[in-house]
């Protein structure tokens, strides 16, 4: 079965993401979005290499030139793609622990493919598994391989304009998680005049990627910010398409608490087109109160940063994103790129002169919120039998209008996602406690 979900396809590689799979893919791609070279690029999981050869064995099958980047940020390989109007595909399982990847595909420009795009290549890659259908072409494509740090590199640091070098020298700690920013995360910060005072997380042997480190697992950076007196930690998952960050104290700064930030920043500039910003269903209520302080509208889409991007060129707004770090900078960015939301970061502490958390706590205050992950093997089918359920609706209604109750498929891994806010922490926690048990009787019944 071929089907994109939040972020491209994924799975066990080897297993349900196979060389054949791949291959495929790459030739679906190089028949069918319109390029006359496809960037290609790979996280640090053991099996980048074997997948990445396959697809791109694939795309030059159907006569297109592939550009291999390397090991290289998916913000990275997207800011290439716009600037030259190519297709690019990111072989990365994002955040997903080693044994998973998945390829993740940009159409022209670094644009996220709309869903017609989508069935597309979903319905050209099943039949070249089938072999219903002719392959190959006349031609037989080239292989480029490049190296684009450096022209990354000066569109990351002149994203923040030339005061980044201010009279205030941040000192930070960098989570790399092991994974593509492994090597460009300290250089970035060292261009960026930071005191780079640790690096967690930059030490990839294929099999650690996200593992104890990274935005998933935030304990060794909070604790490097503490023993090391550092301004804040910044954090990435393994393909550093977002970014979490630690205020001077430990604590977290996820990606509500930064729209927050920027959004009031970007406002004060006169630079937040549309007077909006654009977040997901899972997002805090908290913003919302946030932003509505500043006449900001928050406008909240599916979760995925896709029906984040799309939302923001529909409606001509410039920042948006996810709780989980994926910030869209719509000005400068087609996706989420934890870099270069980091580079911002950096550049707008050091503008502002307080301390994180000090600048957090005068903008965003948090709702009581509660976040659930239930693993279960159909959690689409789960969800609809979920939403029938009449103790949704009971829960919903005791929590009146002070309260939101969020559950859905996880579009990347085999859970369902719970997402509870409340008047108080204490409400959330029951609230999710019922709902999570309902859900799992559920998910024993669809078993059966």
């Amino acid at each position: 079965m071929v089907e994109f979900g939040t972020d491209g396809i994924r799975g066990v590689a080897n297993r349900e993401l196979t060389p054949e799979l791949a291959l495929a893919l790459g030739r679906a791609v190089g028949e069918s979005i319109g390029s006359p070279r496809v960037l290609v690029g790979t996280d640090t999981r053991r099996s980048g290499s074997m997948l990445k050869a396959a697809f791109t064995a694939g795309v030059m099958s159907a006569g297109c030139d592939v550009v291999e980047l390397g090991v290289f940020p998916t913000g990275g390989i997207a800011y290439v793609a716009r600037s030259e109007n190519l297709v690019a595909a990111v072989i990365s399982a994002s955040h997903n622990p080693f044994q998973d990847n998945g390829i993740k595909i940009f159409g022209r420009g670094g644009r996220k493919l709309t869903s017609d795009q989508e069935v597309l290549l979903e319905r050209r890659t099943l039949e070249l598994l089938e072999g219903s259908a002719p392959i190959g072409a006349e031609d037989v494509g080239t292989l480029e391989v490049r190296d684009a740090t450096s022209e990354y590199l000066e569109f990351l640091v002149g994203s923040v304009g030339p005061a980044v070098g201010g009279t205030r020298r941040l000192g930070v700690v960098i989570d790399c998680a092991h994974g593509s920013a492994f090597a460009l995360g300290p250089l970035l910060f060292e261009r960026l005049q930071c005191s780079v005072l640790a690096v967690v997380g930059a030490s990839p042997d294929g099999r650690n990627i996200n593992k104890g480190s990274g935005s998933t697992d935030l304990t060794s950076l909070v604790e490097a910010v503490r023993s090391s007196g550092a301004d804040l930690g910044l954090a990435f998952d393994g393909d550093a398409d977002r970014l979490l960050a630690v205020d001077e104290e430990g604590r977290v700064v996820d990606g509500d608490a930064l729209l927050a930030l920027f959004a009031v920043d970007m406002g004060d500039r006169k630079v937040l087109r549309g007077d909006g910003v654009v977040a997901t269903v899972m997002s805090n209520m908290g913003l919302e109160v946030a932003l509505k302080a500043r006449s900001v509208e928050l406008v909240r889409t599916q979760v995925g940063d896709r029906h984040v991007a799309d939302a923001l060129e529909r409606l001509g707004y410039s920042l948006g994103g996810e709780q989980s770090g994926h910030i869209i900078f719509a000005d400068t960015a087609s996706t989420g790129d934890g870099l270069l939301t980091a580079a911002r970061l950096v550049d707008l502490v050091r503008r502002d002169g307080r301390a994180l958390g000090e600048m957090v706590q005068s903008c965003f205050r948090r709702s009581p919120q509660v976040l659930r992950s239930i693993p279960v093997a159909d959690p689409k089918s789960v969800v609809a039998e979920a939403s029938k359920d009449q103790l949704i609706a009971q829960v919903r209604d005791d929590l009146g209008e002070a309260g939101r109750v969020v559950i859905r498929a996880s579009g990347t891994e085999a859970l369902i996602r719970v997402m509870v806010e409340a008047e108080t922490q204490t409400q959330a926690e029951a609230a999710a406690g019922l709902i999570c048990k309902m859900v799992g009787e559920l998910a024993a019944s669809v078993a059966d």
